[in-house]
């Protein structure tokens, strides 16, 4: 379809040499877009413009971490005097693992907090003047437990809640420049790092499955797709939208799998702080 078609378009992801981001790069990548991507390792950055370039694309990327704004700015700047500017701006850096508030150290919510939220508002803020004026999209990668209370996530449940607000506001204060500003919102996407930590064994894996309305586990490339579409022109009276990619998971199946899921480690905790 020519609408997705992203042919001499720019493309940058942060967060995009793993996982969903991974997936995300590479859709646009087919696409036709010029693509790059940043992590905080540059080993993982060089294996995956290797990987994009042998789908075709122009690829390049640099290492930053989100949570620092000066490297993540300077990746930025690099890649435009390389591209140009930025027609797509996607931020989907994020850190997860299970663990029940009794059993969280301040410093593990924090973690989660910086990369998640300080590092959405870091790379859309030193984005903004690479971004072209107008017609850009800007897509942030929210989580579920943005909106829904998730036992064993209060970190993600926080940080991600305030990555929806940041593009609700964005939407707001960026529109007038002709900026787009939306959040996918992937369900359980199998093949993950975030989905083995959260769903470790086939029985919770199971659970998780027969829990989504579709039946399945989404892919990578569900998310890339949906992606592709607020970015292009069949989205471009689009904004503010947080859009869930997760076939109906959220309707009522996400806290009931998850919830059972997780009850043991937060029992675990709840009787551990009992103790002292």
């Amino acid at each position: 379809m020519a609408a997705l078609d992203f042919t001499g378009k720019t493309v940058f992801v942060a967060g995009g040499t793993s996982g969903i981001n991974l997936g995300i790069a590479k859709g646009f990548a087919r696409a036709g877009a010029r693509v790059a991507v940043m992590s905080r390792s540059q080993d993982k950055v060089d294996t995956t413009v290797a990987r994009l370039t042998e789908l075709g694309a122009q690829a390049t990327g640099g290492a930053a971490d989100v949570r620092d704004y000066t490297a993540t700015a300077g990746v930025l700047e690099a890649v435009c005097e390389r591209f140009g500017l930025l027609d797509v701006l996607v931020s989907g850096a994020a850190g997860n693992f299970p663990a029940a508030a009794l059993g969280m150290s301040a410093n593990g919510f924090k973690s989660v907090v910086d990369i998640d939220l300080l590092g959405t508002f870091n790379v859309l803020r030193a984005a903004y003047g690479l971004l072209r004026k107008p017609g850009a999209a800007v897509i942030n990668v929210s989580a579920p437990q943005a909106s829904l209370p998730t036992v064993a996530q209060v970190h993600v449940c926080a940080a991600k809640a305030g990555v929806d607000m940041v593009t609700r506001v964005l939407a707001l204060e960026w529109g007038a420049d002709g900026i787009r500003v939306n959040s996918v919102v992937p369900g359980p996407i199998d093949g993950t790092e975030g989905m083995a930590r959260l769903a470790p064994t086939d029985e919770a894996r199971r659970l998780v499955i027969d829990s989504v309305p579709l039946r399945r586990m989404g892919t990578p490339a569900d998310v890339a797709d949906a992606c592709l579409f607020l970015a292009s022109p069949l989205a471009a009276y689009i904004s503010g939208v947080v859009l869930p990619v997760d076939g109906g998971w959220v309707l009522g199946g996400a806290a009931a799998s998850m919830g059972a899921i997780a009850a043991p480690l937060v029992e675990a905790a709840r009787q551990a702080a009992a103790g002292h």
